[in-house]
């Protein structure tokens, strides 16, 4: 996906991506390049409205609290771990600040790997089952109390295409790599 997209900015065309396997160091060369070009990059994990506001909701919520995980479910055959919305969260979340640590993975007793994978210093727990489309789930826990924000994709395509439309019609208006849904959303408001 990166070669292609900066193919495609090189070209001077804008480009909306969609897909998951690009992390926080392909967005910076991807932003840089798009930035020399002065074309614009709208890059969303889930297209979904609804994602977009758990994505949004989560945000503004690790403002205020600061110990949280996020739970990936998605189908047995879906070959990517963590699915690039609970990717593009946790690289978001790190943008507001990191969670602060519980105690210290490194120094647990058992396998590490069972505490999940650290994505922008974010724990994340994929889980791949029948039965799942496509789920991301941030926990956000203080004493005696926890909020949990949840989004669950159905089996078709029409979620996404109300928001696919949306980075189309905006990436012309951007300079850059726009990250989120969300943030089109919040923008437009």
């Amino acid at each position: 996906m990166k070669p292609n997209t900066l193919e495609a900015i090189e070209a001077g065309v804008a480009v909306v991506i969609g897909s998951s396997g690009l992390s926080a160091s392909d967005f910076e060369e991807i932003d840089a390049a798009a930035r020399a070009r002065g074309l614009g990059v709208v890059a969303s994990g889930n297209f979904s409205i609804t994602a977009a506001m758990c994505q949004a909701t989560a945000l503004l919520t690790a403002r205020h609290l600061a110990h949280w995980e996020i739970i990936d479910y998605a189908s047995a055959t879906k070959p990517d771990v963590p699915s690039g919305t609970s990717r593009e969260l946790a690289e978001r979340l790190e943008e507001v600040r990191r969670p602060e640590p519980g105690y210290p993975i490194q120094e647990l007793e058992g396998p590490q790997e069972a505490r999940g994978a650290t994505v922008g210093g974010t724990q994340i727990h994929s889980m791949r089952l029948p039965g799942f489309v496509v789920s991301t789930e941030i926990v956000f826990g203080l004493a005696n109390e926890r909020l949990v924000i949840r989004h669950d994709a159905g089996g078709t395509p029409e979620p996404y295409v109300e928001g696919t439309l949306l980075a189309v019609r905006k990436v012309r208006e951007v300079v850059g790599v726009v990250r989120g849904l969300d943030t089109l959303l919040v923008g437009a408001e």
